[in-house]
């Protein structure tokens, strides 16, 4: 299993920079699918060859307000979900009673925690170093982003007990359940395993870890994750549910394709968008699982599809089943959309094919001048795949505007089998130029 790293501390002390630094990039929050804005917990991160999760927990104060349960769930489950804490102080500011209220949660565990001393930029900061000693930890590493320091002591004393990877490449098709709370998750792992494997609870929000399990069909081999439920962000999005979510982003990222289970029960609500947009922004293969479809008597297949597709507009090429997972009434229908979108994900096209379907879409469709230049495509090719990806070499990448790339898109779609998956379409110029 890959070690997961937890950033702890009060508000302000620089955790997000910290972050980003180690994850080397600014964790871009997509703008282009409808409703989403994925404020990402979590990132994998890699130092020295080893691999490790790193989550931010947010900034626990208890300076305005009574140090109540909610902050203290939250600093807890980020502790126990962590194998190395690294408890981030200011030290221009010098040691608060918040750091000693972290401190004190800190102390329970038996984690290793390291305590980052940032913001010591200056002989007055370099004067506090030693305060924080009285917090009664073992390591204390000074660290600074404006003079860009202590970082790579920081991520090796990090990693120093982290092994490097050299997991076995398994090449069975894993899938994972998402969904809202109670929209039958774990009903239809058990139906797919033909087992209570999972114990199926009325409580919204639980914290059980994802859970793998191999499922044979037809002498093939397959990993599903179940996961627990994800629960919409809000007032009372506590720490149970941020954590919940943290886990299910980790199963959605070891996965191939996302089934994403609708309750037919209730309707398709907004949060279900947003579960969608996790998998599509990972670039996973998905599918969408109308669950308890034996509860719905006043809308046919062909209605609720329509409906489905006006919500899911950003997601038109996933196919969608209609099963009940308790009475496993249509379940026969699942797998082999799973296999179909399996082979598409990693589907390859010929690069001479590939220039053929592009220079018809383009002859067919020749995009309008702007400013006296019009875009002009010379080569395409296959670049990667699960999910397919395509760069095309054009004289301008500033004159490919948005509706002719998703035109292209839907020419590859026309032309190629690649239901269930997304697509990439990258654009340089031709002299390189990304």
């Amino acid at each position: 299993m890959i070690p997961t790293v937890a950033l702890v501390g009060r508000p302000n002390v620089g955790k997000s920079t910290l972050f980003n630094k180690i994850v080397g990039k600014k964790v871009a929050i997509i703008e282009d699918l409808p409703g989403v804005t994925r404020d990402r917990i979590y990132q994998e991160a890699t130092y020295n060859n080893k691999r490790f999760y790193l989550v931010d927990t947010g900034g626990i104060d208890a300076s305005k307000m009574k140090f109540n349960d909610e902050i203290k769930m939250q600093a807890e489950i980020a502790i126990k979900e962590a194998d190395v804490v690294v408890f981030i102080v200011d030290g221009k500011e010098g040691l608060t009673s918040n750091d000693l209220m972290v401190r004190d949660l800190l102390r329970k565990s038996n984690k290793k925690v390291i305590v980052a001393i940032n913001k010591v930029d200056n002989k007055a900061s370099e004067e506090h170093i030693y305060d924080f000693y009285e917090l009664g930890f073992d390591t204390y590493i000074p660290i600074s982003s404006i003079h860009n320091t202590g970082y790579i002591d920081l991520l090796e004393e990090i990693t120093k007990d982290f092994h490097e990877t050299e997991e076995k490449e398994d090449d069975r098709l894993k899938f994972c359940i998402i969904g809202r709370p109670n929209v039958g998750k774990s009903s239809l792992t058990n139906a797919l395993l033909n087992e209570e494997r999972v114990v199926v609870s009325d409580i919204a929000g639980t914290t059980r870890d994802s859970i793998d399990s191999v499922l044979k069909y037809h002498d093939e081999e397959y990993i599903l994750i179940d996961t627990a439920g994800m629960r919409k962000k809000g007032k009372v999005f506590e720490a149970v549910e941020k954590y919940s979510l943290f886990r299910s982003l980790k199963a959605i990222d070891r996965s191939d394709i996302c089934l994403v289970v609708i309750n037919a029960e209730e309707g398709i609500k907004e949060h279900d968008k947003h579960i969608a947009g996790y998998a599509i922004e990972s670039g996973k293969g998905l599918i969408f699982v109308v669950n308890k479809w034996d509860t719905v008597k006043d809308k046919t297949i062909p209605e609720f599809e329509k409906e489905m597709r006006a919500e899911f507009q950003f997601a038109t090429y996933a196919p969608i089943v209609y099963l009940s997972a308790l009475t496993k009434k249509r379940i026969h229908t699942l797998m082999p959309e799973v296999i179909k979108v399996g082979e598409n994900i990693k589907r390859e096209i010929p690069t001479s094919i590939l220039n053929n379907v592009i220079a018809d879409a383009y002859q067919l469709n020749i995009p309008p001048s702007y400013k006296g230049k019009r875009l002009k495509i010379y080569f395409s090719s296959q670049t990667g795949i699960k999910p397919p990806k395509f760069t095309l070499r054009v004289n301008s990448k500033g004159l490919v505007h948005f509706s002719y790339e998703r035109y292209l898109e839907n020419k590859l779609r026309e032309n190629f089998e690649l239901e269930g998956t997304p697509i990439i379409l990258q654009f340089k110029n031709r002299n390189g130029e990304e």
